[in-house]
């Protein structure tokens, strides 16, 4: 499949993002390697403009795609990772653009800061999700959900996945069942892996 013609997932970045919480996905949303449609997606990164940012792991990321000019019909899934400017409001102008990927059918995911940039918006307030605790969420003005609350690692509720700040491995798995990227013997081995570390995983994995 060339380049042209993969579908897009949008990575959004930001100065201070937490790189290693959306690692896993994007890595492995680009590897061909264990797919079960190999060659289907692309990782193209999203910035307020082209300026280059630091990531709180001190890595500068030039963006491949503004903002203004991201389209969610052309996209197959928006990705947020963390940051602090999300509890600060400052990233608000990501977490709208989320709202108008949801409004259309397009998948977000988000992770640790970032699901308080989703509870800003409100978009929590009707379906299952999770973060680091509840409490976190019940500091955005906006946020009406917490009866729809789980206790649990990453929650996928319709097209919006939600995580903690330390379930990076569980946000790469609600990402990748919602991309279909792999078949479901594949996605489980994958979490033994990498979650768990199991050496028997790896030959699941590279089964044909």
């Amino acid at each position: 499949m060339s380049e042209t013609m993969k579908k897009t997932v949008h990575a959004a970045i930001y100065d201070g993002l937490a790189d290693w919480e959306t690692g896993h996905a994007t890595a492995h949303i680009n590897r061909d390697l264990w797919q079960q449609h190999p060659g289907t997606y692309r990782v193209v990164t999203v910035g307020r403009t082209f300026d280059p940012i630091t990531t709180l792991g001190g890595n500068r990321i030039v963006p491949d795609l503004t903002l203004a000019d991201l389209d969610p019909a052309d996209s197959a899934m928006l990705i947020l990772a963390g940051s602090d400017d999300w509890i600060t409001g400052e990233l608000d102008d990501f977490g709208r653009k989320a709202a108008e990927f949801l409004q259309v059918g397009t998948p977000v995911a988000a992770i640790c800061g970032a699901t308080a940039g989703m509870a800003r918006q409100g978009l929590f307030n009707d379906r299952p999700h999770t973060s680091a605790v509840v409490e976190f969420l019940q500091a955005q003005e906006a946020y009406k959900g917490a009866e729809h609350y789980v206790d649990a690692d990453a929650v996928t509720g319709g097209d919006l996945i939600s995580a903690g700040p330390s379930e990076p491995v569980a946000f790469a798995r609600e990402i990748f069942a919602k991309l279909d990227l792999y078949t479901p013997e594949k996605l489980q081995a994958w979490c033994r892996l990498y979650g768990e570390s199991d050496p028997e995983a790896f030959f699941v994995l590279m089964a044909p």
